[in-house]
């Protein structure tokens, strides 16, 4: 019921951002009698939604079970909170994959728990954070989860020197790629790489109702007025405090202090996730890589590695400052999953700071 449940989340991938993505399944023994999930902010929550679903079904719920994969909210929002909505439905009991870490809507348990309904932890948790890594980084550290997407030959070129890099990897990774786009709240990239690529930076390759919010590191102001990147708004420019007033009508901009010559990635993920940035993809050139691989602002790498090799002196993935003085100094990473998207090869993997 549980793996159900992840399954109704998921169904909300694209869309339910800023909110965690929940799903509910509402059963007697073996028989589903309701189920549903958050689609998007402002409409029911998944376990409004299942409650409904078994009514439209004819279905009783008193007494029965609701496996949910986050814990029902105790506040109200835009919508009501779900423990009332349980309590008043009548539920018996409730089991729940994870606890929610908004402060905001703590207590659920303990509200249900008050109201005589039982609830239990722990089925699928894993599973259930994997879901909503974002939202649990936002509420728990303040900043976004952040993703930066890499296509690169197989010794890790990612453009000539002269910056050409279309197309180093193959139709179906970067397909692939689009739908790590669609589950991210924004796109991360710098002026450099706009420059030079004039990327759009929207979701085209797979079906979306929502676009992510394009974020441009300028720190001087100098992106070009004509910039794909700007078109039709949903843009954010984050410089060092000055503006272009030849930039579209809809751009949006942010200042932000300099730190050692560069904007201060730190305050721009606060910032972001102020804004409801819970998953930040990131597709960047070497040098904004590097900075955010310097400032330790990078907790996953999304790489697409082609069968070929390029060597020097083409461009790689992560530009530092000044080179490690000692291997002790590299970022330590642990692979995730390696699977094969078209002709090459689709590697994940997460930051380890433990070991730092």
């Amino acid at each position: 019921m549980m793996a159900r449940a992840l399954a109704l989340a998921g169904r909300g991938l694209f869309t339910a951002t800023p909110n965690p993505r929940v799903g509910c399944v509402i059963a007697r023994g073996e028989a589903v009698l309701g189920e549903g999930w958050h689609e998007r902010p402002g409409l029911a929550h998944a376990e409004v939604a299942a409650i409904d679903d078994a009514r439209s079904r004819g279905n009783d719920v008193r007494g029965a079970i609701a496996y949910v994969s986050l814990e029902p909210c105790n506040h109200r929002g835009r919508t009501g909170p779900c423990t009332e909505a349980l309590i008043a439905a009548g539920i018996g009991r409730v089991v729940a994959a994870m606890r929610d870490p908004n402060p905001a809507a703590d207590g659920g348990a303990e509200r249900l728990r008050e109201a005589g309904v039982p609830v239990d932890f722990g089925p699928c948790e894993a599973e259930a954070l994997e879901l909503n890594r974002g939202f649990v980084s936002n509420q728990t550290r303040g900043i976004p989860w952040v993703r930066t997407k890499l296509a690169a030959s197989l010794d890790g070129r990612t453009a000539l020197a002269d910056g050409t890099s279309r197309w180093i990897t193959g139709a179906e990774a970067r397909a692939d790629g689009h739908a790590w786009r669609a589950r991210a709240c924004a796109i991360l990239t710098g002026v450099g790489t706009v420059r030079h690529d004039d990327p759009e930076l929207t979701v085209r390759a797979v079906e979306t109702t929502r676009q992510p919010v394009r974020v441009v590191v300028d720190r001087h102001a100098q992106l070009p007025p004509a910039a794909r990147v700007l078109a039709g708004g949903n843009a954010l420019v984050v410089t060092a405090g000055g503006t272009n007033a030849a930039w579209p009508a809809g751009v949006e901009t942010l200042a932000l202090p300099d730190r050692d010559g560069r904007v201060d990635l730190a305050a721009l993920m606060r910032a972001l996730a102020k804004r409801g940035v819970n998953e930040l993809h990131v597709e960047a050139g070497a040098r904004l890589n590097g900075a955010l691989l310097e400032a330790d602002l990078i907790d996953e790498m999304l790489v697409y590695l082609a069968p070929s090799a390029i060597g020097e002196p083409a461009r790689g993935m992560f530009g530092r400052r000044e080179g490690l003085a000692a291997l002790d100094g590299r970022t330590q990473l642990a692979f995730t999953s390696v699977e094969r998207v078209g002709e090459d090869l689709r590697v994940l993997a997460r930051v380890v700071r433990e070991a730092r």
